[in-house]
């Protein structure tokens, strides 16, 4: 195994996706230097820090042309889930923390994310439409279990009839079955269950914090026998890591109770490339030139392309065989590409608390 002068020592980051906590574009005042003293200083275990944040909005509205929805929602920054690959590492960057440790162990909750919503949404130009959640930060990391953030915004959701679409690979979804299924049969929720190997070891390393392939696999079916429609998301496919496993995942998943499939190539923007090359040369040194070497092909000889278009799945030879794949094995297992579209003609604003009752 390889060992880069940033990575942190293996104690000190047990079940952690990254390996170091290099500073970000906006923390160039981070350095640790010695002291003087001629002793090694003894560093603190990262430790999974939760701070609360009041915030003033809730709905995020994006203009991107290759998004099927054009607003969303995070009751997270920061995931504990850990994962290595996750595009979503640069935006702890904005805060001042690092893309790499800090993005999994600084986790900021925000409690008031319910309340907020019920204003947004009461407002008198407000028009519904899907809101995407899971879209950034998992919504059902480990710490929604004591907060419920997730829950108070379903829970206004279902109130308002307004359509919402989760993604997330954590279990605890399983806890707000009562609130999804009443949604599900007005036709207002639809989940995708994120899976990106069925290897257990693999999916430890890259996803450390995260439920296991087969207990996530038991969500799909918890959720669809409750009437939950559910798509599974094999994002992201690492070439030459799990790409190999794109049939087992979708034939798995669709006994499990899956009617739909999509995909999303390996995205490394920003501070994820280094982060995620650091991460194959201490796993998988002897396949780390053949992955970085893939993508490269699929973003015109980056690591990363962001343009819109080609961000998700990349371009060229490679690109298009997984894609033929991810479709042919879908076809044989019954899998549509999208789930039924979700109403947005119930959402009608309910009564506030304090209100005067309707008399008739």
């Amino acid at each position: 195994m390889n060992t880069s002068k940033s990575e942190i020592p293996a104690d000190l980051r047990r079940s952690r996706g990254a390996l170091s906590n290099q500073t970000g574009r906006f923390d160039l005042q981070r350095n640790v230097e010695s002291d003087g003293w001629d002793m090694e200083e003894e560093l603190p275990p990262f430790r999974t820090e939760l701070t609360l944040e009041q915030a003033k909005s809730i709905i995020t509205r994006n203009t991107s042309p290759d998004l099927p929805f054009d607003r969303s929602l995070n009751p997270y920054r920061g995931c504990e889930h850990g994962c290595v690959y996750c595009f979503a590492r640069p935006t702890h960057c904005y805060l001042g923390f690092s893309a790499g440790l800090d993005f999994e162990t600084k986790i900021i909750a925000r409690p008031n994310a319910s309340e907020i919503l019920d204003k947004e949404l009461r407002r008198k130009s407000y028009k519904p439409d899907t809101i995407a959640i899971g879209t950034n930060t998992d919504p059902y990391q480990p710490a929604e279990r004591d907060m419920k953030v997730m829950r108070g915004c379903l829970k206004v959701l279902s109130a308002f009839n307004h359509p919402v679409g989760i993604v997330t690979k954590g279990t605890l979804i399983e806890r707000d079955i009562d609130v999804l299924a009443s949604m599900a049969q007005r036709g207002l929720v639809n989940v995708g269950i994120s899976i990106t190997s069925l290897d257990t070891s693999l999916s430890r390393l890259m996803e450390p914090r995260a439920p296991s392939p087969k207990r996530r696999l038991q969500t799909i079916r918890r959720l669809a026998d409750a009437g939950i429609p559910v798509r599974l998301m094999m994002a992201p496919v690492v070439p030459s890591v799990t790409d190999h496993e794109i049939e087992a995942i979708l034939q798995a998943s669709c006994v499990a109770g899956a009617k739909a499939a999509n995909w999303i190539m390996l995205r490394l923007p920003q501070e994820v490339s280094p982060l995620f090359r650091e991460w194959l040369e201490a796993h998988f040194p002897m396949r780390s030139e053949r992955v970085m070497a893939r993508l490269r092909e699929m973003h015109r000889g980056q690591d990363y392309d962001a343009q819109w278009g080609r961000r998700m799945r990349g371009e060229g030879h490679y690109a298009d065989m997984i894609a033929a794949r991810f479709k042919i094995a879908m076809r044989r297992q019954g899998l549509a590409p999208d789930l039924p579209p979700l109403r947005q003609d119930l959402f009608q604003v309910p009564l506030a608390v304090g209100d005067q009752m309707a008399l008739f």
